[in-house]
């Protein structure tokens, strides 16, 4: 397999003989307002630019999976760029309603036994953040990848750590793992998707597992920076499978 971390979520997953375009997050620089009760609130999102143009982005996509609909996990930009007979993976079938309003043709809701041609597609469980603030940011999801081809990857989408995750890892035992790493908080509630500490449990749960942690630096309420997990990745010894990758990184599994 081939990932390419385009920016904050947004993946291009070559997998299988197919290439899956994960939660299209595609505007410029600086074209939507900051998320509100959030630090940053001078900057406006995203607040860097794609590495590469949306053509190339968009260019041999076979589908898209969207885990949920906020933002920066699927924007204007990606509703106007992408085809719309293209196929449209989505959580549930409010997002789905969601999505073929907004033109798209071809939409399917994600189960735990979805195939796209010939590639286990399997539906899992995630928690945007813990307690009340669940109440704002709703449903979400992730995805396993499964193929007799190639190893197994579970992206786990907008989620912290807790023991639903753990239970998708000792299911699906999965060789590859993508987090979403930022700690992105609003100014009360906590962490919305995982943290250092709770990459950390990923990388205990999983002993034979590579993590990459995305969603870092690209949105306004971003609070670990690349760096500091770097560093935290070295002081706990997890540098030989744990990976920060750069806008535009490309990794072969």
């Amino acid at each position: 397999m081939k990932i390419t971390h385009i920016r904050n979520a947004t993946l291009i997953v070559e997998y299988g003989g197919k290439t899956f375009l994960i939660d299209p997050m595609l505007a410029e620089k600086g074209t939507y307002p900051p998320f509100p009760n959030s630090i940053r609130q001078d900057q406006n999102n995203p607040l860097v630019n794609l590495p590469i143009s949306v053509e190339e982005i968009i260019d041999g996509v076979d589908a898209v999976i969207v885990t949920h609909l906020h933002l920066d996990h699927f924007d204007d930009a990606a509703k106007q760029a992408l085809p719309k007979d293209i196929k449209m993976f989505v959580q549930n079938e409010e997002d789905a309603a969601a999505v073929k309003e907004a033109g798209f043709k071809n939409v399917e809701v994600l189960t735990q036994n979805t195939v796209f041609e010939g590639v286990e597609l399997i539906k899992t469980k995630g928690e945007h953040g813990r307690g009340e603030i669940l109440k704002r940011t709703g449903l979400v999801c992730g995805v396993v990848f499964k193929d007799k081809s190639e190893k197994t990857l579970y992206v786990a989408g907008d989620t912290v750590w807790y023991s639903a995750v753990e239970e998708e890892i000792n299911t699906h035992k999965p060789e590859i793992i993508v987090v979403n790493g930022g700690d992105n908080q609003f100014l009360e509630g906590g962490s919305l998707v995982m943290g250092k500490e709770d990459i950390y449990q990923v990388f205990k749960a999983a002993p034979h597992a590579t993590i990459l942690s995305v969603h870092m630096e690209a949105v306004n309420h971003w609070t670990l920076s690349r760096e500091e997990l770097k560093s935290f990745i070295n002081e706990k010894e997890m540098a030989s499978r744990t990976f920060v990758p750069d806008d535009g990184e490309v990794y072969t599994f």
